[in-house]
């Protein structure tokens, strides 16, 4: 890295993930969510996937080499100032990418462990898993899984926002510094065993201080791309220098405006997508809906 450059006056966020040709998620939604934010967006890609909002038909990883050569001669000419990591494929990619991390003294990443597509297909093996957790979490800022990637990883039964805060200190004690869960599926797909069907809850495990965050559930159906979407909204949000909580509420707003206002699109999961004629300023998103255990 060029130790001595100085910041650039439009903060640089980059992304290491997968391609989702239709849009909906990897790096195509990371890129339209720095923007959102105020950010230049940089990427690596890690996978191209063969999916559309319906299905994932193949995948073609890409090399360690591969990877590791589209992010040093991008962190070598900017100064990153917010990175996210998504798909990781391979144990070879993430000891890659994790090597990078440390040698560059680049940030301390956004981990979303993506686990599988939104169609149910999965994308990393138990192997990966274990490599993930062992060598990226103790690098990351905050890990932040699903329902099921936080059971995959924890071995946990999630049903409640007890369990997931139970869940968030099992991943944290193995390494994180703290861990988003995203309470989406909970409430979405396993509506009978909630006490209420109204509310998504996030809960933020941020070093051992637990923030719950609340927000109205938005009955449109299954969604697509929404945690990419709400990471990069967070390592965009961090990238600009506000902490780790109101970078979550942030992203968590812009995500749930999305939700809402987004248009049909494809014969699937919903793509997430700001209509060019709609206005959504980052920095002036709402700030309720956070509270603190």
């Amino acid at each position: 890295m060029n130790e001595s450059r100085t910041a650039d006056s439009i903060p640089v966020a980059m992304t290491i993930a997968g391609v989702d040709p239709s849009g909906g998620a990897g790096i195509l939604a990371d890129v339209r969510t720095f923007v959102a934010f105020g950010c230049y967006p940089t990427a690596a890609i890690t996978s191209l996937t063969f999916q559309n909002t319906a299905r994932v038909f193949g995948v073609e990883n890409q090399s360690a080499a591969t990877v590791r050569e589209q992010i040093l001669p991008v962190v070598s000419d900017f100064l990153v100032a917010g990175l996210k990591t998504g798909m990781l494929p391979t144990s070879e990619v993430i000891s890659e990418v994790a090597r990078i991390v440390r040698d560059q003294r680049l940030p301390a990443p956004v981990v979303d462990p993506v686990m599988q597509a939104t169609s149910g297909d999965s994308l990393i093996d138990d192997q990966a898993v274990e490599c993930l957790v062992r060598e990226l979490f103790p690098l990351a800022r905050v890990v932040t899984p699903n329902i099921p990637e936080a059971e995959r990883l924890t071995g946990l039964v999630i049903k409640s926002q007890a369990d997931m805060t139970a869940a968030a200190k099992v991943i944290r004690n193995a390494g994180a510094r703290a861990v988003l869960i995203k309470g989406g599926h909970v409430l979405e797909s396993r509506d009978a065993r909630q006490e209420s069907s109204k509310e998504a809850i996030d809960v933020l495990d941020d070093e051992g201080r637990v923030t719950i965050f609340r927000e109205d559930l938005i009955d449109v159906g299954e969604v697509h791309g929404s945690g990419c979407t709400l990471s990069a909204g967070i390592a965009a949000c961090l990238a600009r220098q506000y902490d780790l909580e109101e970078s979550v509420r942030r992203a968590k707003k812009y995500v749930t405006d999305l939700i809402r206002n987004s248009p049909p699109l494809g014969h699937g999961a919903k793509p997430l997508y700001v209509q060019s004629k709609q206005k959504v300023a980052a920095d002036t998103l709402g700030l309720d809906g956070a509270e603190k255990t």
